[in-house]
């Protein structure tokens, strides 16, 4: 037996797929300002931070952005029928589809920022296409009922002539690898809102973060990492961390006194119980609610005030271009660690005790004797 060898390792995504592959006009204006070896060597990205107040850069950074955004937007039409204003939010709430990692508090969000504009609707608002994706296991109950009140609310939201361009909200189908090669790269906004303490570490949020997202998130999985690579000020930080949860556990966690105490929490809620969503089934999302009132383990009242306030602060940031990219130009700086490069040569150095090599490996229809000569060269070391 060899205990030292069990060891945690951060998580790490390729960035030939995730970044050269889906967004080579990020890629190539990257390599213009810092050159090409950040390819081989993530953490070059660091060099990027020069570069957070040229105006030139921000600018071009801005234009990559725009440019896939109306790429995609083109792409939802065609696929959903539905207009996407290509200058709105994009906000990308896109995994597997599971109570921890709460997207039902992104769909109290969502109706909360409609039950806003239908109740003023000539009040400033900043323009929103929230995009949600994934897939639920198939025995599943609770997940495939959270997928169909998205899709119902969107029903509602995208065919409200109250709403007009305002807010849309598009249930990707599907959801898969080239498909988030699609959206990633358009994203504006990356939901990363599971409970504190739930997530293992996660990589979809270092895909968005590494191809000029914004995070909004709660201090849980990789999330600690990027705020301590990126700094907790350039990310969207909100709610309950560990602690915060152990208390409301020891203290018992009280579903409807948030729901008593909060106006807005309290009308979203009433608008799902009474069939607003679904008026021909008044009671399709009865499991659903009950749920949430009385055995809801990740506490997604407890965080409903934070995540509506945190994304008004996101509204306004979203506002300045100018600030806004510069933040993001500091969290794609700051994503070199989180390349899986650095993941498997850390693997190899403390556990495997290997050495990296620049020798190719021969394919397998190739003559035994050059798979043969490669292994030999490659031997590892003794450790």
């Amino acid at each position: 037996m060899e205990p030292e060898k069990f060891q945690n390792k951060t998580n790490g995504i390729t960035p030939r797929r995730w970044l050269l592959l889906c967004n080579a006009g990020l890629a190539e204006l990257i390599a213009e300002a810092i050159g090409e070896e950040y390819v081989k060597d993530l953490s070059k990205l660091k060099k990027l931070l020069d570069f957070v107040d040229d105006d030139l850069f921000i600018r071009d950074v801005a234009k990559v952005k725009q440019d896939n955004k109306l790429k995609f937007s083109q792409y939802l039409e065609q696929e959903y029928k539905v207009k996407i204003n290509p200058s709105s939010m994009f906000d990308v709430h896109v995994k597997r589809i599971h109570e921890y990692k709460r997207q039902l508090l992104n769909c109290l969000h969502i109706v909360t920022m409609y039950n806003r504009i239908r109740k003023d609707p000539t009040a400033p608002f900043v323009p929103r296409t929230v995009i949600i994706g994934g897939k639920a296991a198939p025995g599943y109950h609770m997940a495939k009922l959270i997928i169909k009140l998205i899709t119902s609310v969107a029903e509602v939201v995208n065919n409200d002539p109250l709403i007009g361009s305002k807010l849309k909200v598009i249930y990707l189908e599907n959801y898969r690898v080239s498909l988030a090669e699609k959206v990633i790269p358009a994203t504006d906004l990356s939901e990363q809102i599971s409970t504190a303490g739930t997530e293992a570490s996660g990589t979809g949020n270092m895909k968005f973060m590494l191809n000029g997202a914004l995070t909004i998130g709660t201090m849980d999985g990789a999330n600690v990492e990027m705020a301590e690579e990126a700094g907790e000020e350039n990310l969207f930080i909100f709610g309950m961390r560990v602690d915060d949860v152990a208390e409301l556990d020891k203290k018992g966690y009280d579903a409807r006194k948030y729901y008593s105490e909060l106006p807005e929490l309290k009308q979203v809620m009433d608008q799902i119980k009474n069939g607003f969503f679904s008026p021909k089934q008044p009671d399709l999302f009865n499991d659903l609610t009950n749920m949430l009132f009385n055995h809801d383990r990740f506490k997604v009242f407890a965080d409903y005030e934070a995540y509506v306030k945190c994304q008004e602060r996101v509204s306004k940031l979203f506002q300045n271009t100018k600030e806004w990219t510069k933040m993001v130009i500091k969290n794609i700086a700051a994503s070199g660690k989180f390349s899986s490069d650095r993941t498997i040569a850390e693997y190899a150095q403390d556990i495997w005790g290997v050495e990296p090599t620049d020798l190719k490996i021969p394919p397998p229809n190739e003559p035994r004797e050059a798979i043969d000569q490669t292994a030999r060269a490659v031997k590892p070391k003794k450790v």
